[in-house]
């Protein structure tokens, strides 16, 4: 659970960049919105080989 509380915490930091950009037309927001999805994947992958993981184990 803590993987997924760190992806929703990421997802939090990263809306002003994502408001500056849409509505201001902010390049350099668009820039660190870009770095910051590309941290979202790989967190949400990992938390995809977790959940798998532990499926594994309970069967």
């Amino acid at each position: 659970m803590k993987k997924f509380e760190e992806l929703k915490d990421l997802v939090t930091s990263v809306e002003n960049d994502a408001k500056a950009f849409y509505e201001k037309g902010n390049s350099a927001a668009g820039r660190r919105l870009r770095n910051a999805l590309q941290q979202i994947k790989v967190a949400a992958t990992d938390i995809r080989k977790e959940v798998t993981e532990i499926k594994s184990k309970a069967k």
